[in-house]
């Protein structure tokens, strides 16, 4: 079957590229007349019988027009993109492009359009993308629709750009929408102009290669009543500001024999004539791990994407209170990030979670981290992404270490109820989400 894939992949990228290409090409009314020029040339072969010919005929020459209107497009230009630092997949990313006119004449009826890095997947990720998405749609109902094309970055949209004078320049406000998160590289811009007829449209491109990180999808979550009370961390409220071993301050007092000569407090000491120490006290604060399940068979999968969405939710939610936050996850190696009270900012967690990508090692490999961590967390939150045998004997456990637990499973549409399992007798701790009512499930959290 290797070859006929093959086959297949050649075919999609050449329509792929076809398609794209007179999208930007045609304007609207452009598209009509090649729409006309098809239909027309398939049922205008019998031109003794039928005047169809004729209306090919007609399409033809104002293609032909309109093309050659084209060529006659002389511009040069330069743009500038003011990029914000973030975006959000699937929220619309808005900013501004200075254009400027590089030529001596006065430049009409301009259209502003992004280039965006070419998204297809190179054949072997392709490929694995089409072997799963055939074996899901056979496993599941035979009338289930395909999912959209997971690899598709970005919808472009395009600007109008006013007139622009000689050696001037303007800006111009301009907006797309990211589909997925990662990076997304624009590698120029394109200045567009129909031709006379406003058919088909000659194009003066722009190199300005340049990146912005899509952060992933959040849900908005109503204060939660997160599992675990408060606990002694080595460090105290310290830990969070100055990463070491320290404590809080307190107050001052005399010398005892054992003290640390580094908490000599020496102005106080010349004051007095006697040794004075700054003493301190360590505090109890909350500390949670966020535990994301990566494990999967599907790299770019729904089921991932929204276990990213959902824990990037969880830690706006938390890092909003006053609690540290550590994110566990296994990718090419195990990760564990901290956040919260001085130590990492929601930004840079959210910067992590917009690179998660799918790991294909045993699962046991994230329950060796998590293990190993739960001595200095309050409570565990814990995203999956299935509810096997695996996964809740990785609860149970936790359970087993005195480590309170709230877990959250996304499901397909439509998929059968999920038993609670090791969290029976707290059912308010266990919560599946359905892929296309997560919002609404997370929303109902207490």
């Amino acid at each position: 079957m290797r070859p006929i894939y093959k086959l297949f992949y050649r075919i999609y990228r050449a329509i792929s590229s076809l398609w794209y290409w007179a999208r930007r090409r045609f304007t609207p009314p452009g598209l009509c007349v090649a729409g006309v020029l098809i239909v027309a040339g398939g049922m205008g072969t019998d031109i003794e019988n039928t005047i169809t010919y004729q209306v090919f005929a007609l399409a033809l020459t104002l293609l032909i027009f309109g093309f050659v209107g084209s060529r006659f497009f002389r511009g040069k230009f330069s743009a500038t993109r003011s990029l914000p630092r973030f975006g959000t997949a699937g929220q619309p990313l808005h900013y501004r492009v200075t254009v400027k006119n590089l030529t001596a004449r006065t430049q009409a009826g301009l259209t502003l359009l992004e280039n965006p890095d070419d998204p297809r997947p190179p054949f072997e990720e392709w490929l694995a993308f089409q072997q799963i998405e055939n074996k899901r749609l056979r496993a599941f109902r035979v009338s289930e629709r395909r999912r959209k094309n997971p690899f598709q970055a970005v919808r472009l949209t395009e600007a109008v750009v006013p007139p622009l004078l000689p050696k001037s320049e303007t800006e111009v406000p301009f907006e797309i929408l990211p589909l997925r998160r990662g990076v997304l590289r624009l590698s120029g811009m394109t200045l567009a102009r129909p031709d006379p007829l406003g058919l088909f449209r000659a194009f003066s491109k722009v190199s300005a290669p340049q990146t912005v990180l899509i952060l992933p999808k959040r849900y908005p979550l109503p204060p939660v009543a997160l599992p675990g009370t408060m606990k002694y961390q080595e460090g105290g409220v310290a830990l969070a500001a100055n990463i070491g071993r320290s404590e809080e301050f307190v107050s001052l007092r005399d010398y005892r024999r054992g003290d640390p000569v580094r908490h000599l407090h020496w102005r106080s000491w010349a004051k007095t004539g006697k040794p004075i120490v700054k003493e301190f006290e360590d505090e109890f604060f909350v500390r949670h791990a966020l535990v994301l399940d990566t494990f999967t068979d599907e790299p770019h999968g729904e089921i991932l994407e929204e276990a990213v969405s959902v824990a990037a939710s969880f830690a706006c939610t938390v890092l909003s209170q006053e609690s540290l936050l550590d994110l566990l996850f296994v990718g090419a190696e195990s990760y564990c990030f901290t956040a919260g009270r001085g130590l990492g900012q929601m930004d840079q967690m959210l910067e992590i979670l917009a690179a998660v990508r799918a790991c294909n090692k045993p699962f046991a490999t994230l329950e060796q981290l998590v293990v190993g961590h739960v001595a200095v967390v309050s409570g565990c939150i814990c995203v999956l992404q299935k509810w096997d045998d695996a996964r809740k004997k990785f609860v149970k456990k936790l359970r087993a270490l005195g480590v309170p637990v709230m877990v959250t499973v996304i499901t397909r549409p439509g998929g059968k109820n999920l038993d609670a399992g090791p969290l029976r007798d707290e059912p308010e701790n266990f919560h599946v989400l359905e892929i296309g009512k997560i919002g609404e499930q997370l929303a109902k959290l207490a």
